[in-house]
């Protein structure tokens, strides 16, 4: 399989994307160089041949077929080290040399993205993230801080894809208006129920569905939104320095994923509209999405994983907006402690309003 690594002009360093910047940096020399002048680069791989000396792609020499399966081998074009992923693997870098690498096989043809969101924040933002989300959490451990190890943090680009397209909603509802009054020593009350009709037509634009099963859906879609306004015409450069895996996830089995997102959006702009009632109950809702255009995407996503007593902990970072969401662990003592205080605290006040009632009767 085609793969390609940056090399800078001036020392013939790796370079790698510069989050927040249209530049790739070199580490070695300093320079920044425009992506715009590495355009001819994937111009030339796209129409190079691979040698006969030098194939790249898939081996399957030493594997069992069980192991080989959904396994690639890609040889680094800088030390010549071997570098072993699964078959969706993008972008890497070679655990011998350190070298960014890209498979632009995985991102041309069907393969190509139609859009990608360049990171826009680094490593230390994440890492900042990540110390900020500590605060505050009242029952963390207080050693989790220091006695906790970060294992990995890497930069991600995530397959996503978006789904654009129509709809047309109609919700019938039972509204009701409720009024009381008392006559003499009795309680009236008087429940006024309404038909109610909303219907209309809504566009969504670029609704995001996760394309790679090997992330959590709910992680990924936790640290939306992103800033579509942001995104660029795709290009190779912006994935140096990172990992990218292609989708595996087919567009077609987004599909009822992202017609719920949809679903879910218009049912709440039309309850929204119905206001001045005490109680509202959807009793019909139809919904049908028409139009329907899907697109290509990745998205900037920090993963960062901690460990603290044998037990492991993710968390991922919108590399775009910075927002941050992951579990944290318990303090079982901190816990049963706000419990108790909770309780007493309760159980306190409903002393007092039983004193009071008994001294009022």
């Amino acid at each position: 399989m085609a793969q390609q690594s940056f090399k800078c002009p001036n020392c013939a360093g790796a370079i790698e994307f510069s989050p927040g910047t249209a530049q790739l940096a070199c580490p070695y020399c300093a320079s920044m160089i425009d992506i715009a002048t590495l355009a001819q680069m994937e111009a030339d791989l796209a129409n190079a041949q691979p040698s006969e000396e030098n194939p790249y792609g898939y081996q399957n020499q030493g594997w069992s077929p069980e192991e080989a399966q959904g396994l690639a081998v890609y040889s680094c074009q800088s030390c010549g080290g071997e570098i072993i992923g699964d078959e969706t693997l993008g972008s890497t870098s070679c655990p011998f040399c350190g070298n960014p690498v890209v498979m632009t096989s995985k991102f041309s043809g069907a393969f190509r993205p139609d859009v990608i969101i360049p990171f826009k924040l680094g490593k230390d933002a994440a890492l900042e993230a990540l110390k900020k989300h500590y605060l505050g959490k009242k029952l963390l451990p207080k050693v989790f801080q220091d006695k906790n190890h970060l294992e990995e943090i890497k930069g991600v680009y995530v397959p996503f894809w978006l789904y654009s397209a129509d709809t047309h909603t109609r919700v019938d509802y039972d509204a009701t208006k409720v009024r009381t009054w008392t006559t003499g020593q009795i309680r009236n009350t008087e429940t006024s129920h309404f038909y109610v009709l909303r219907e209309g037509n809504l566009a969504f634009d670029y609704v995001p569905v996760d394309g790679s099963a090997a992330m959590d859906n709910t992680l990924m879609e936790s640290i939306e939104p992103y800033n579509m306004t942001e995104g660029v015409p795709f290009a190779t450069p912006y994935l140096a320095g990172f990992y990218a895996n292609k989708y595996d996830v087919d567009s077609s089995q987004g599909v009822p994923r992202a017609n719920e997102r949809m679903e879910r959006s218009a049912e709440r702009v039309f309850r929204d509209t119905v206001a001045g009632y005490d109680s509202v109950t959807a009793k019909n809702t139809y919904i049908w999405v028409r139009k329907g255009v899907v697109y290509y995407a990745m998205m900037p996503v920090w993963m960062l994983t901690t460990r603290w007593q044998d037990k492991g902990f993710t968390f991922a970072m919108n590399g775009q907006t910075g927002k941050l969401v992951g579990d944290l662990p318990v303090d079982k003592a901190a816990a049963n402690a706000y419990f108790w205080k909770l309780f007493g605290i309760w159980g306190l006040i409903l002393l007092v309003l039983g004193q009071l009632l008994v001294s009022v009767m």
